[in-house]
């Protein structure tokens, strides 16, 4: 359930970002890691991992908006929201086509959310700092993106080990964006 009354005090928003980002960190990393054993044995396995992680990161961003202030204070992640679900269909409709067109519709969404989700970190590092790691993390992503256009017809490596190594940077970045937060909790309360 969303609360539609958020506590906005800057101590509880950080929580709520540390426990944001540290969950995206984990469900990245078993992903990658489901990416790497099922994703590479079994075609209906890569298939079903293809469509959960754009579909995981519409509701991901849906719920941290909501947690953040809404739609009209959030617009990049609403945004962010739209184009992940829309990435989601898109995928599946890519996944009857070839792996090309699969990789070719993540690249045009890692370009998409890479440079929304670098405005969301700007937008918030005014108000908690910490959020280095997360523009890094959108310029990343927007770059992998052209990378994943560009390479969509080289057949090696596969797909999803290409999408693989994308997830595993970016639980990187979560990860230390949540650890920065922590750090800087931590130092404020010690000052």
């Amino acid at each position: 359930m969303v609360d539609r009354h958020p506590d906005f005090s800057r101590p509880n928003q950080e929580r709520w970002l540390k426990r944001y980002y540290f969950s995206r960190a984990v469900f990245s990393l078993i992903w990658v890691a489901l990416a790497l054993s099922v994703g590479r044995q079994s075609p209906a396995g890569a298939a079903i991992l293809f469509v959960v992680y754009p579909a995981w990161d519409a509701l991901a961003n849906f719920v941290d908006m909501s947690r953040s202030g809404g739609m009209a204070i959030n617009r990049t992640q609403a945004a962010n929201v739209a184009i992940s679900a829309i990435t989601t269909v898109a995928v599946f409709l890519a996944l009857g086509s070839a792996m090309y067109a699969v990789l070719t519709v993540f690249g045009v969404w890692a370009i998409l959310s890479g440079v929304l989700q670098l405005g969301t970190a700007v937008r918030r590092w005014k108000h908690f700092g910490a959020q280095w790691a997360m523009v890094l993390s959108g310029a990343q992503s927007a770059l992998a993106g052209t990378f994943f256009i560009v390479q969509s017809h080289a057949s090696a490596p596969p797909a999803i080990i290409k999408i693989a190594g994308y997830a595993a940077v970016g639980a990187i970045y979560f990860l230390i964006s949540a650890i920065s937060l922590h750090v800087m909790a931590a130092r404020r309360r010690v000052a």
